[in-house]
């Protein structure tokens, strides 16, 4: 059990994980592991702390402060075609509806088929695009043309470094400090 500071169950003191390279594995989600998945990867010499935090966690023969920074020693590659899920094509296109530029909250939108499925379009990147209900309904299942509703963006399929650097412009809830200096949210750059 964690000494010094308060102790807020297994989600507390999450670890920044970085990449053998130093960058974030990703950005949005963040990647983080709770304290003791690092723990256990600090023991099995599979990342290097770079970071840590000020309280501590014992066993009967050990003391060990709980890492804040780690890093990978063997580098993972990202993907080279990001998946198409719900989720990457809300990140694609900013949270933002194609239709009326609105942003909104994951919950609150869902995917609109440009071609709609009723007249042979596919789901696929470059037919779907990120919708607010209103304007998924207005649409229905015309066409753009039909309806005067043109998405903002020509829907595609975005690469693994577009979907990684969207993430950036939405930072977490939570950003403990010693995470910082790894991350460029809220840096200033000098000239």
């Amino acid at each position: 059990m964690p000494d010094g500071g308060t102790f807020a169950g297994a989600n507390a003191y999450p670890a920044l994980v970085l990449n053998a390279d130093f960058r974030p594995l990703s950005y949005f989600p963040l990647s983080i592991w709770s304290w003791q998945d690092a723990i256990k990867a600090v023991f099995l010499d599979r990342v290097s702390v770079l970071n840590e935090y000020d309280v501590e966690v014992h066993s009967p023969s050990i003391a060990l402060r709980l890492p804040s920074v780690i890093a990978l020693k063997e580098f993972i590659p990202a993907a080279r075609r990001p998946a198409f899920t719900r989720f990457n094509v809300f990140l694609r296109d900013h949270f933002e509806c194609q239709y009326c530029g609105s942003g909104y909250p994951t919950p609150d939108l869902t995917f609109d088929h440009v071609v709609p499925r009723s007249r042979g379009g596919r789901t696929s990147w470059d037919n779907v695009v990120t919708a607010c209900g209103p304007c998924n309904l207005r649409k229905g299942s015309r066409l753009p043309r039909e309806c005067a509703m043109i998405p903002r963006q020509t829907p595609r399929q975005p690469t693994s470094w577009e979907l990684q650097e969207n993430g950036r412009s939405f930072p977490p809830n939570y950003l403990h400090e010693s995470w910082r200096d790894y991350l460029y949210w809220d840096s200033e750059l000098e000239n």
